[in-house]
């Protein structure tokens, strides 16, 4: 069995670093490519999906597969050799289901949109778009098509990021956050929000960046396997384990932007770089899904890099960096200004209490138009009366609504935007227990310290890659199924406090 198990890593290697080719080109046109290069781009994309695609479906691999299915059973589920099998199985038969001809359509597609997006958002445009996006629904629905069985269209979408998840079970989770949500963004909102004139002055971006590169040094982000750039859209990328970039977007008259954008790219990096070396070349290689992914880079954001302890240690150093800006402003000031929360037109921009529902928005919105109860030339004014409903306000234009996310510009439509919600459940429940096994933790971060969690994180969860299921990655390291108690707990203590709200908001529960 060991010759064939080396001719399957043999053939998965071919494909990891036909993929990682991919990836570097798409790095490469979200960073410095000019934008006459999107027509020759969309090309080249296309042909490296291609063979990647052909690669990876060659009956060959299934025949390997089919050859080592004894060893496999034979094996301890959760043995290196078994895991691999099985989920180079799952991808095998979800890849074989998919034509050759549909992958380089939507690469090629793809490319083009995305560039056209970049244009079409600044100029507030969305008519320059919306054919590109209607050609994106069409082939968001093929894809979707080429997996009969499941009961929504949007299911095999959702299932390919988020593993074990469907519309059936993520509409009640959503529902049941937005329930305890609600409540607690009403009550913060009717107070006098929080002065954050301190984030609005004019921070140099040279220093912006240095600032966030000190931090995730700090974090465990190694810059020998890592670099950072500046994008349209921030976003994680990786080559290898040992090449793991993260991209970040500056404003000169926003401190925050950057800076969290840093922190919540190096969560996802952290976690790619802390992925076994064995499985490097192989499926197992890279985060076990979309919200498990997120967990991190939400963890790391946000529970640590928005709280408290961390900005004891942190906001001195900011202080001396920008003394003309921060000198005479307190910390309270600040960290009330980091965790203002308001009714926002900006996702990324949304504080900890309403960016969830800036999700379920678009969530909402997607399956509506996979479904086809929603037509694109629609969804411009289908966002501004959901935003209403769900947020409590409503975008002036398009550049700040429905053309704000690449998601549906770069990517299909349909099975992305959940695993921010996901991630930020998962967040507060994956910090729980680490805090649970080491109570020191808070007291390190209060220090600048983060190797007591890190090296949790590194070996309760990013150590196994793709190898379990999100559902077994989230129960080992928790001992819990996902819940929304621990991130509402989280929620109502941190928020509670800061707006001092009364017990029948931030009761433990």
């Amino acid at each position: 069995m060991q010759e064939e198990l080396n001719r399957l890593k043999a053939r998965l290697r071919r494909v990891y670093d036909l993929n990682a080719i991919s990836r570097l080109l798409h790095w490469d046109q979200a960073t410095y490519m000019p934008p006459g290069g999107a027509p020759a781009r969309g090309r080249q994309l296309a042909l490296i999906r291609q063979m990647a695609h052909r690669e990876f479906t060659d009956p060959e691999i299934g025949r390997l597969l089919d050859a080592l299915q004894p060893y496999a059973e034979e094996l301890p589920p959760d043995h290196d050799d078994a895991a691999l099998i099985r989920v180079t199985r799952y991808e095998y038969e979800r890849a074989t289901k998919v034509p050759e001809e549909l992958v380089t359509t939507i690469s090629a597609h793809l490319a083009t949109a995305y560039q056209v997006w970049t244009r079409a958002r600044p100029d507030n445009d969305f008519k320059l778009v919306q054919p590109y996006l209607e050609r994106t629904l069409e082939l968001s629905r093929e894809v979707a098509m080429c997996f009969p069985g499941y009961d929504h269209i949007a299911d095999p979408l959702i299932d390919a990021a988020d593993r074990g998840m469907t519309v059936a079970t993520l509409r009640p989770l959503f529902a049941q956050l937005r329930e305890h949500l609600l409540p607690l963004v009403n009550a913060i909102t009717a107070q006098e929000a929080p002065d954050d004139a301190c984030l609005h002055a004019h921070y140099p971006a040279a220093e912006q960046l240095a600032f966030g590169e000190e931090v995730i040094r700090r974090f465990g982000y190694d810059f020998t396997r890592g670099r950072q750039d500046q994008t349209h859209h921030p976003f994680m990328t990786k080559f290898s384990v040992d090449d793991v970039r993260i991209t970040t977007r500056v404003k000169e008259d926003d401190l925050s932007e950057a800076l969290f954008s840093t922190l919540h790219e190096a969560g996802h990096a952290l976690y790619e770089q802390g992925v076994n070396r064995e499985y490097e070349g192989t499926p197992l290689a890279r985060g076990a899904s979309g919200g498990v992914h997120e967990s991190q880079s939400r963890l790391w954001e946000n529970v640590v890099g928005r709280s408290r302890p961390f900005w004891e240690f942190f906001y001195p150093r900011l202080q001396a960096r920008f003394p003309q800006q921060l000198g005479t402003v307190p910390l309270e000031t600040f960290y009330r200004a980091i965790n203002k929360v308001e009714r926002s037109l900006i996702r990324t921009d949304a504080d900890e209490v309403t960016y969830n529902l800036h999700v379920m928005v678009r969530f909402e919105l997607e399956l509506e138009l996979l479904e086809g109860t929603l037509e694109v030339r629609d969804l411009p004014e289908a966002w501004r009366a959901r935003y209403e409903e769900y947020v409590g306000i409503t975008p002036p234009d398009d550049r700040d609504g429905v053309l704000q996310d690449v998601h549906w510009y770069g990517g299909l439509i349909g099975g992305a935007f959940q695993s921010y919600t996901l991630g930020n459940i998962m967040s507060a429940q994956i910090f729980e227990a680490a805090t649970r096994a080491h109570p020191e933790i808070s007291d390190e971060i209060r220090q600048g310290t983060f190797s007591t969690l890190h090296a949790w994180l590194r070996e309760q969860l990013y150590r196994h890659g793709a190898k379990f299921t999100p559902a077994e990655v989230l129960e080992r390291a928790t001992g819990q199924p996902l819940s929304v108690e621990p991130y509402v707990r989280y929620l109502r203590r941190k928020f509670g406090e800061l707006y001092r709200l009364g017990s029948a908001l931030t009761a433990d529960g």
